[in-house]
Parts: structure tokens; C-alpha cells; sequence
């Protein structure tokens, strides 16, 4: 908006009121925003200097598009431009494996067989179903293992750890 780039030597006066007429919902957008990025924000407080003294009009038509000063072209977020944001490095994850099976029971004996091919998995296995504690067993396990095993984070439930 043209009003809100005035130097300091040219401000308007504070009781000075005045209409803003606009053809979108630009500006009601902007101050609806809940989260705006850094050029939105500062509109936004520029708006706000003069919330009291300002009344904003929406009329329909061509004639009043340009009066929409919010409507600009974006600004190239490079390192010579000074509201310049880094872009954050998305990190990436590796997928292992992917597999697909029917919702059955088939899973569930998937998963109590896999117990044995692991012998950390095997030895909590057989320290949750035995009732009483097997000290042979639990210096057996890896020390990873061990601490997670003595706070009881491990829990069987229908067989499954």
C-alpha cells in the first residue's frame, strides 16, 4: 500500500482517517493470517500502525485492482536480498524394507518366528513368559537390552513383544 512506504518525514498524521479501497481479499487475508511469513508480517504491523485511522472498502471491479499495493511480485529468496530465509535441509530417510500381507494371523506368526532369528529378541521372549527371574538369561542379554529390561519398558501381549 502506498500510504504504509512513507519515510519518516512524510508519516500521515495519527488523527488523520482515511479509506483503502480494494477489489480481492488481499488485505483480509493478511490480517487473518495466524502464522505469516516475514514480508506478510511486516504489512501486517504497518496495518496495524493505522487501524484505528483507516477504514478498508471492498468494491468490485478492474478499476480498483491497482489499488491493491499488497498484490507484488515475490522476492527472490537469495543471500543478497535482506530478508533472505535459508532453506532447511530435508532429511531424508531411508526406506529398509516394505512389506505387504493380509491382516491376519500370518503377521502375528511372522512376528513370534522372527524372535528367533534375533537372540536378544528370544532371551526377553522367554524372560516375559517365565514367571520367576532367570539371572542367567538376563546377563545374557546385550547390554543395549539390558537397561530397558530393568526399567520393564518390555511388555508380551498375546505373544507379541
Amino acid at each position: 500500500m502506498p500510504f504504509l512506504r512513507l519515510g519518516k518525514t512524510q508519516s500521515l498524521p495519527r488523527r488523520m482517517c482515511f479509506e483503502v479501497i480494494k477489489d480481492c481479499t488481499t488485505v483480509r487475508l493478511l490480517l487473518n493470517m495466524k502464522r505469516p511469513n516475514r514480508n506478510m508480517l511486516r504489512s501486517q504491523i504497518a496495518i496495524q500502525e493505522y487501524r484505528g485511522n483507516m477504514t478498508i472498502v471492498h468494491k468490485d471491479g478492474n478499476i480498483h485492482k491497482k489499488s491493491d499495493g499488497l498484490r507484488r511480485w515475490c522476492s527472490q529468496n537469495n543471500i543478497d536480498y535482506p530478508a533472505y530465509v535459508p532453506q532447511e535441509a530435508s532429511q531424508k530417510i531411508p526406506i529398509e524394507g516394505i512389506s505387504v500381507i493380509d491382516r491376519n494371523t500370518t503377521f502375528f506368526e511372522e512376528v513370534r518366528i522372527s524372535y528367533t532369528q534375533d537372540s536378544n529378541f528370544s532371551i526377553t521372549f522367554q524372560l516375559l513368559t517365565k514367571d520367576c527371574k532367570d539371572n542367567s538369561l538376563i546377563h545374557a542379554l546385550d547390554e543395549i537390552w539390558k537397561k530397558p529390561h530393568d526399567e520393564g519398558r518390555f511388555n508380551l501381549l498375546d505373544g507379541i513383544i
